[in-house]
């Protein structure tokens, strides 16, 4: 067993965030590890800030992480990476997908969009892209991009040798299965 793990991971309603981080708690509990998992999705449903925590270790006594001490940052919109680097520790790493969904203010004129800010979480923290949503559109379903996210996370954290299989047929329906094996797969070797 590790020390305890924090990993927060982020995005906006739809992107399948509270998913990822359930099939990343399964697949966790079935290898023996403490796990306590939180999740916060307001509006999620109408584009919203989604975030889940995932703290796991030998034993894990509050599913909080409290500020400045994720060792793991995964975040499924690039604006989303902004908001919760601040629980980030300095050492910490950020795996971030490049996609940018525009927010309601953007949408409306209000603002513009900040092209920049991939460049300035990179300067930031240690920081890995991933093109999660162009490789899961590639493998036939763009909804797949947060298991390619989740593949990328797991490589990073060199969990490879857990039940990832079991888990992720457990936590998802029999016909998409396969198409989320392969993602899974598409995220490890994007990030090697």
């Amino acid at each position: 067993m590790c020390e305890n793990k924090n990993i927060l991971l982020c995005g906006v309603g739809g992107q399948g965030t509270i998913l990822a981080s359930k099939i990343l708690s399964y697949a966790l509990v079935e290898s023996g590890y403490d796990v306590k998992m939180s999740e916060i999705h307001g509006m999620s449903q109408r584009g919203g800030s989604v975030v889940t925590q995932v703290r796991f270790g030998k034993k894990v006594y509050s599913p909080i992480i409290g500020k400045g001490s994720a060792d793991i940052l995964v975040s499924f919109e690039a604006m989303e990476t902004m908001r919760y680097l601040y629980q980030l520790r300095p050492q910490g790493v950020a795996v971030v997908n490049s996609c940018m969904i525009p927010t309601a203010t953007t949408l409306s004129g209000k603002q513009e969009y900040p092209m920049d800010i991939l460049d300035r979480v990179d300067a930031a923290v240690k920081t890995k892209v991933v093109d999660a949503s162009a490789i899961a559109l590639e493998l036939g379903n763009e909804k797949s991009m947060n298991i390619v996210m989740l593949g990328a996370l797991v490589k990073l954290m060199g969990l490879e040798a857990l039940y990832w299989d079991n888990a992720i047929a457990a936590c998802m329906k029999p016909k998409f299965v396969e198409l989320n094996k392969k993602a899974f797969a598409a995220g490890m070797a994007a990030v090697e």
